[in-house]
């Protein structure tokens, strides 16, 4: 038997989706900027990909641009919008448990000159609003959160947010880390007040190396990557056909059932926490219920240590997680997420991350 716990790290792709990518690398393999045939072929992948995804987020396709994935949408609207908009204001907003492809763009930015407000966060990580709301100001230009913590499970309060950045000072932008929470919960930008949006096609059943950012028609933002002009000069380099019709085909799937799929990991969430709560020692960190995400768990088995108890279960059959599989770097530090929690120490070194997908079964 093989237990797949760990999709908050990456996902299978659905048959569907390998049929695409397939297609796209070995009948419809053409470059999308060529004149030919072939290069039209290819050319429509990437229009009919903008548009699927536009109608899930109910936006407009050209505001949909395709990228490598969570980080480079996330540096991008971070980097790009300081070096756009850096003459309005120096000051940025994030809170204190981002992802690292966040926090660290961030840090760099401090380097650059630019001042930086880190949100704290409760014990369960939510941020407060009266925080928020006291450090924006005239010069904040940007405001950057993520919509469900990869590793506890966290719903930051985004609907709140985006109307009391709006409320405070409309020309402060709003981006929102969407990588756990697109094709989960349905997002609508224009009614949040988001400018900016990241999703990474790999947490959604999508090819590794697909992304998009969604940037509203009215952002100023400056390009990180400068070469052949792709993507109207915003993100040059030859178009990822295979990941953009991939990453849409996954999300067609995905807004399909999305009702369905998170009663199903709902359900699987809370008979995994009544399950931990029976043995001793253990410490849930997620919130129950809708008030976390519905395919995170996250526990501290007081007494052993993480990597410990994951390669344990990796002889099982059962693979987990020690926290967010970008920063470990195959070590299992103390997670910065876990820290900021203030929880003790003993239950940040014994903590493992549980994480479903539609195809987990009970």
């Amino acid at each position: 038997m093989e237990a797949y716990l760990d999709n908050s790290a990456t996902t299978r792709v659905t048959d569907s989706v390998r049929d695409v990518v397939v297609r796209t690398m070995t009948q419809d393999y053409g470059n999308p900027s060529s004149q030919h045939k072939k290069g039209v072929e290819a050319e429509w992948y990437l229009k009919d990909a903008r548009e699927k995804l536009a109608r899930t987020l109910k936006v407009s396709e050209k505001e949909i641009y395709f990228t490598s994935g969570g980080t480079e949408s996330d540096n991008w609207a971070i980097l790009g919008a300081a070096a756009a908009n850096r003459r309005a204001g120096m000051h940025l907003i994030t809170t204190s448990i981002e992802h690292a492809a966040v926090l660290m763009p961030m840090r760099y930015l401090e380097e650059q000159g630019f001042r930086v407000t880190y949100l704290p966060v409760d014990e369960h990580g939510h941020i407060s609003l009266e925080d928020l709301e006291s450090a924006i100001g005239e010069d904040t230009i940007l405001v950057s959160m993520m919509y469900v913590n990869n590793e506890i499970g966290t719903l930051e309060p985004i609907a709140e947010a985006g109307a009391l950045i709006k409320k405070k000072n409309p020309s402060t932008l709003f981006h929102v880390d969407a990588v756990q929470a697109y094709g989960k919960y349905p997002i609508y930008p224009k009614r949040l007040g988001i400018d900016m949006l990241s999703v990474s096609g790999h947490k959604l059943h999508g090819p590794k190396g697909s992304g998009f950012l969604y940037v509203g028609d009215k952002v100023k933002l400056h390009p990180l990557i400068l070469g052949g002009g792709q993507q109207k000069g915003m993100r040059s380099g030859t178009d990822n056909v295979p990941g953009a019709a991939g990453l849409a085909q996954a999300a067609v799937d995905l807004f399909a059932s999305m009702p369905e799929d998170h009663a199903h990991m709902l359900a699987l969430k809370e008979r995994l926490i009544a399950g931990l709560k029976e043995l001793p020692d253990v410490v849930i960190h997620s919130e129950e219920g809708e008030k976390s995400a519905a395919h995170i768990v996250s526990a501290a088995f007081v007494g052993v240590r993480s990597e410990v108890l994951l390669h344990a279960l990796e002889e099982k059959g059962i693979y987990v997680s020690a926290g967010s599989a970008c920063s470990s770097n195959k070590k299992l530090p103390v997670s910065p997420v876990l820290k900021e929690l203030h929880l003790r120490p003993e239950w940040m070194e014994s903590t493992l991350r549980f994480s479903f997908s539609r195809f987990t079964t009970e």
